[in-house]
């Protein structure tokens, strides 16, 4: 029994060491690679990055490898975050992505900042990489490095195909997220791709739930409506206009198993949001 338990323990441990060393950074020409940080699991990532690991871990993190890049005085420092999944791994990055910043053609979407970093998602990888010197051949090294990295990674370069159902009337380019957990701020709402839009003076955003089944949208709906003292739902699919103490007006609208919320337009504009939302639930 003894000698099963340690097969187990040993199959266990070294699958676990197989997975941590799955990816391969790359060289960097005219650069010294050095790795000498552990592999960060989710039992110690605020190690390395302390009170932002709770946003990593809700996003799905699997695991992070850090590798720096030295060249003299010159540092690019390379960081790969592993999420669960795609659309997880792009809901982290578009935490941190800001729609005026310098974007690239790298993996699914990639972003250069002037202070020195470029950001970018591809399958279920978030990749960071930073250098703090601002000489033009080091930052032409670091986006070098970032092109490497992207070739690297195996996995779908598509953007999450959630984002084609949001309207393009009045979209705001490069502002959409995904939130995993607590939509405007409901426990009972999650995993939520969501847009802003500017019309006019109208300035709102559009928030799509896909759920599993018609059922846990209907669920979904009635814990919604519950919460903010609206009538019970009495249909397979329905608009409402509610008040949501946190939100204000809010029009929910859903079909089968989707969900469709704005946020931000008054109570007189419901011609809008029908607008919006009969296009998504078509």
């Amino acid at each position: 029994m003894k000698n099963k338990f340690l097969v187990v323990f040993l199959l266990i441990y070294l699958s676990g060491d197989v997975f941590a060393q799955e990816i391969k950074l790359p060289d960097l020409k005219g650069y010294k690679k050095t790795s000498e940080y552990p592999v960060y699991l989710r039992d110690n990532l605020w190690d390395y990055i302390d009170g932002a690991a709770d946003t990593y871990l809700a996003y799905g993190f699997v695991d992070l490898h850090v590798a720096e890049y030295k060249k003299g005085k010159n540092v690019i420092k390379l960081e790969i975050y592993k999420q669960s999944d795609h659309t997880m791994a792009f809901g982290i990055y578009s935490t941190e992505r800001s729609s005026s910043f310098h974007f690239r053609q790298l993996g699914s979407q990639g972003y250069m900042t002037s202070d020195g970093a470029i950001n970018f998602f591809k399958a279920n990888y978030y990749v960071k990489i930073r250098t703090y010197s601002k000489d033009e051949n080091t930052l032409k090294s670091a986006e070098s490095l970032a092109s490497s990295v992207s070739d690297l990674l195996t996995g779908s370069a598509e953007m999450p195909s959630a984002l084609s159902l949001f309207p393009q009337t009045g979209k705001k380019t490069n502002e959409e997220i995904y939130i995993n957990e607590s939509v405007l701020g409901h426990k009972f709402l999650s995993k939520a791709f969501k847009a802003n839009y500017e019309s006019g003076n109208d300035v709102f955003s559009v928030f799509i739930i896909d759920n599993n089944t018609p059922e846990e949208t209907r669920n979904t709906v009635a814990a919604y409506l519950t919460a903010t003292g609206s009538e019970a739902m009495d249909s397979e699919a329905g608009k409402y206009m509610v008040k949501d103490g946190y939100n204000g007006t809010i029009f929910l609208a859903w079909k089968e198993k989707r969900i469709v919320i704005i946020s931000g337009l008054s109570k007189d504009q419901s011609e809008t949001a029908d607008r919006y939302t009969s296009e998504i639930l078509r």
